[in-house]
């Protein structure tokens, strides 16, 4: 057989060889380094025998895709850690990810006491150097195996394979572990590596099944590596909106107030109104919605009407008990049942279509305790929701409008190059859980799909993340820590009108069944703040902020020049405030600083002479005296154009 290496050299052998064979036989410098092999474009174990003629990629220590090896490798040694000091935890799943790896276990809650122990377990095993030795076994056998070792998930996972399948294993010293592999030959080859925090985890990311303790980590190939990864894994933790916007005054939480149920504070409260807004004007006056405003609760008739009741009871808070209670109430997960009878209050021609229906709406969603998380997850938030009731024959111009509306705000904000989107389908294997059959599936697909085609955006597809009732195109943006969130929806539903009786008349005066496009312009106000804050690390864009301007008197004798200048800010529509401690200027300067205000206006004896104010940004330093009145009209064009203005000076 010839094997082809990379460099475009050719090794010829007379019978199959395994990888490592083939390193060796090239030299033994490499044969040292080697962690995996790419076969014809895929990932493959050393251990693996070749035995035809192929393309062969050697993937070193040193190699971006050698960084998964070593990680995987990584998470056998954490688990094997864990059995020695926690010796009754079960083992789950330990995959190597993006920035690292993790893996569950059931166990209680870990500490970071915990975690240095396990860190110096591990420390001990790779000092060991155990060799890391591949065997398969027939599937009988393989479950048999891990019942021996009562490890139930494991067992699980095999009990999931085909029949006939042979199941592979990894051996390190006194610890084996079922996995699929590539591995590194030896645990000595793992470098440098650090535990970094521990989570609750769902067995198999079902909520329904058991609650697991997830710890994860990161391996790299140097300490220098390493390190520099740590550092940037602070940098991001002085982002994380949990933190920030608690330091910042933006939000908290209180436990008696419940889980998932943040108080948003005055400088909060502030940000999240100027988008809401911003956002109903843009989509009344330039996007052509109605606006609405309907219930926080209903019936549970109204939803089982709407089949949320079918799909989505474990969703809701519902008040009463449907056992024994004659009429139950739920508060609402989402508002297109109740927009829906707006729509149906007066009769609508094909002249009237499309409808667009806006709502500020506050919902309920029933979301676990683990999975809930600062601003981003929580169980009662606000969005930008609207149903447009619109013709078939308008489906495609409906999306693009409703996909442009998005794509505006997002580049208004600043957050364009931070999204991608989705395309989210049903799950043909679980029919149940959806209206209509597979041909209306398809065909709604099929027009989202268009759309992104046509607008050249590139997506991926997700099975089973589609509504009951229809497709998505979800934008998709991360949080700090890369976790991926839906910030914004637009769906295509073409079944529900049928629950609910809607239709219009058409040309012929027939009554006709309509489509409706549910969508949001920015999403949820809570998540997206979030979102503003892990961007701009609270440095906002000064239309956003809570505070624009603070006025900084030199001393207490130009007090009454400080608040005319705020007056006049404040008639312009300015949020602005007085700094009126008796403190020392550049103290107050420090402070403004800190808060990451846009701008300082100090005010003295010169100023007040003059109708002036010295100017002060966290753009551009120090920006000189400038009249008042040209200061009042360069902040108020900042702030109606919503300029995203750059940062010059690092102060």
């Amino acid at each position: 057989m010839k094997v082809t290496l990379k460099d475009g050299s050719v090794k010829e052998y007379d019978s199959k060889k395994s990888i490592i064979d083939i390193a060796k036989d090239i030299s033994e410098g490499l044969a040292r380094s080697v962690v995996a092999g790419e076969v014809n474009g895929v990932m493959h174990d050393l251990r693996d025998e070749i035995d035809s003629d192929c393309e062969l990629n050697l993937i070193t220590l040193k190699d971006e895709k050698g960084l998964p090896v070593i990680r995987h490798t990584t998470s056998h040694v954490l688990a094997q850690a864990v059995k020695r000091v926690f010796p009754q935890s079960k083992l789950a799943i330990g995959p190597s990810i993006a920035e690292g790896f993790y893996y569950d276990f059931e166990h209680e809650p870990f500490s970071r006491d915990d975690l240095d122990k396990l860190e110096a377990e591990m420390k001990k095993i790779i000092k060991e150097g155990e060799a890391i030795e591949r065997f398969e076994l027939p599937r009988e056998e393989a479950i048999k195996f891990m019942e021996e070792k009562n490890e139930p998930y494991k067992v699980e996972l095999i009990k999931d394979l085909p029949e006939g399948e042979k199941i592979s294993f990894y051996k390190q010293g006194d610890f084996t572990d079922l996995c699929a592999g590539p591995h590194l030959q030896r645990t000595k080859d793992i470098k440098a590596f650090k535990l970094v925090s521990s989570s609750m985890a769902y067995w198999r990311g079902d909520s329904n099944k058991a609650r697991l303790q997830r710890i994860y980590g990161t391996a790299y190939n140097s300490k220098e590596e390493l390190e520099a990864y740590l550092k940037h894994l602070e940098d991001i933790k002085l982002r994380d909106h949990n933190k920030l916007g608690r330091e910042m005054e933006l939000f908290t939480t209180v436990d008696v107030v419940g889980q998932g149920l943040p108080l948003m504070l005055p400088k909060g409260t502030k940000m999240i109104q100027k988008l809401q807004r911003w956002i109903e004007d843009l989509e009344d006056n330039e996007w052509g919605y109605v606006r609405t405003k309907t219930p926080l609760m209903a019936k549970s008739d109204l939803y089982k009407i709407s089949g949320h009741w079918d799909h989505y009871q474990d969703g809701m808070f519902i008040l009463g008990d449907p056992q024994h209670d004659g009429e139950i109430l739920a508060l609402r997960p989402m508002t297109c049942p109740f927009q829906y009878y707006v729509y149906k209050n007066t009769q609508k021609s094909y002249r009237d279509l499309p409808y667009r229906m806006g709502e500020t709406s506050t919902l309920f969603r029933n979301e676990d305790s683990g999975e809930m998380h600062g601003l981003t997850r929580v169980r009662q938030f606000t969005i930008s929701e609207g149903h447009n009731v619109i013709r078939p024959d308008q489906a495609e111009e409906e999306l693009q409008s409703c996909l442009n509306l998005a794509i505006y705000v997002l580049e208004t904000l600043g957050l364009r190059d931070d999204i991608t989107f989705r395309l989210s389908k049903w799950d043909k294997n679980n029919k149940e859980k959806y209206l209509g059959d597979e041909a209306y599936w398809e065909g709604t697909q099929a027009a989202l799909r268009n759309i992104l085609v046509e607008k050249g955006l590139p997506f991926t597809e997700a099975d089973g993340e589609a509504a009951f009732y229809g497709p998505k195109i979800d934008i998709q943006a991360k949080n700090v820590y890369g976790k991926e969130d839906t910030m914004i929806t637009i769906q295509l539903d073409a079944a529900i009108a049928e629950n609910f009786d809607l239709y219009y008349i058409d040309q012929n005066g027939a009554k006709v069944r309509p489509y409706i496009v549910h969508r949001t312009s920015l999403g949820c106000y809570e998540r997206t703040l979030a979102w503003l804050i892990e961007k701009y690390a609270g440095k906002f864009p000064t239309w956003l902020c809570p505070e624009q301007v603070r006025i900084l008197p030199i001393s207490d004798k130009y007090a009454d020049y400080a608040n005319s200048v705020l007056k006049e800010l404040k008639k312009n529509g300015v949020d602005a405030t007085v700094d009126t401690r008796t403190e020392k200027i550049g103290f107050k300067i420090r402070d403004a600083r800190l808060a990451r205000l846009p701008y300082m206006l100090v005010v003295g004896e010169k100023e007040e002479a003059e109708g002036s104010v010295s100017v002060r940004s966290r753009f551009a330093g120090d920006e000189g005296s400038k009249k008042l009145s040209d200061f009042v009209d360069m902040i108020c064009k900042e702030i109606r154009t919503k300029e995203i203005r750059k940062e010059e000076v690092t102060e």
